[in-house]
């Protein structure tokens, strides 16, 4: 079994403008399940692609099973999704860790995540000056609510 412990944090996009950070991914993902008890997504990047299947988040903690999958294979089931979101990901080393950096694009745009995995909890990390607001245990900043919001979640992004 593999066990995804994340915690999640609004970003302070006046702080993260002056960080310069450069060479995004983009990233299209859909779901095929939003259903709290089994996540299914699969997600597509320039030539590669992935399925993924995440079980009932437990405090900052989920099952998570992903595999590669055929770029072709990923743009056909992506027809078959109930709801999409678009982003460009970041990767930004902080101290001992790497964040993933989400600027979200269409109907959600102007909103910003920063999620850091972690091996347990209680690790300590080092917080960067752009992250605001933690958010990883509101249901409404999970990828695949996200997916379906017409709007942005009504919060500040402050700490």
């Amino acid at each position: 079994m593999a066990t995804e412990t994340e915690r999640k944090f609004l970003v302070r996009p006046e702080v993260w403008a002056a960080t310069h950070v450069q060479g995004g991914t983009e990233l299209y993902q859909g779901y095929l399940s939003t259903d709290p008890d089994r996540t299914v997504r699969v997600r597509l990047s320039t030539g590669q692609a992935w399925i993924t299947v995440k079980g009932r988040t437990q405090d900052i903690s989920r099952l998570e099973f992903e595999y590669p999958i055929p770029v072709e294979d990923a743009r056909q089931l992506l027809t078959l999704t109930v709801s999409q979101v678009h982003k460009t990901r970041y990767r930004v080393p902080v101290g001992a860790h790497t964040w993933d950096v989400d600027v979200f694009h269409g109907a959600l745009s102007g909103l910003m995540l920063a999620e850091i995995e972690l091996d347990a909890a209680e690790e300590v990390f080092e917080p960067p000056a752009w992250l605001g607001q933690e958010v990883s245990r509101d249901a409404r900043y999970y990828n695949s609510a996200l997916s379906a919001a017409q709007r942005l979640p009504d919060s500040s992004g402050e700490a």
